[in-house]
């Protein structure tokens, strides 16, 4: 894990963010996402600068669709910015679950 996963992973883990369970380097078809909340059906993914990268951004745009066709949404973070203001990264975070896809607990 990249130290700005590794920020993340400390916040997210053991049900801490609104009592939802992530999990970490999870496979999903032909990909391995950063994290993933089942119950949420989010993935968050922490994006470093090669993600700017023209290339890298086909690529994920497709591999965001790959997952979105499969009923996943995902969330992109920059890695700065969970390294340098985690409480605006967990606000992003809390914002993409208010909206609740059918899994979602409506209780939250």
């Amino acid at each position: 894990m990249t130290p700005s996963e590794i920020t993340l992973w400390r916040v997210v883990r053991a049900n801490r963010l609104e009592g939802l369970r992530f999990r970490r380097q999870h496979p999903f078809g032909p990909y391995i996402l950063d994290f993933y909340c089942d119950q949420a059906k989010l993935a968050v993914e922490v994006d470093g600068g090669f993600h700017q990268l023209e290339e890298r951004k086909l690529q994920d745009a497709a591999r965001d669709d790959w997952v979105a066709r499969h009923g996943v949404r995902t969330l992109r973070l920059p890695s700065r910015l969970v390294l340098e203001n985690i409480d605006a990264a967990l606000a992003l975070i809390r914002a993409e679950l208010e909206w609740r896809g059918p899994d979602y607990p409506s209780d939250r």
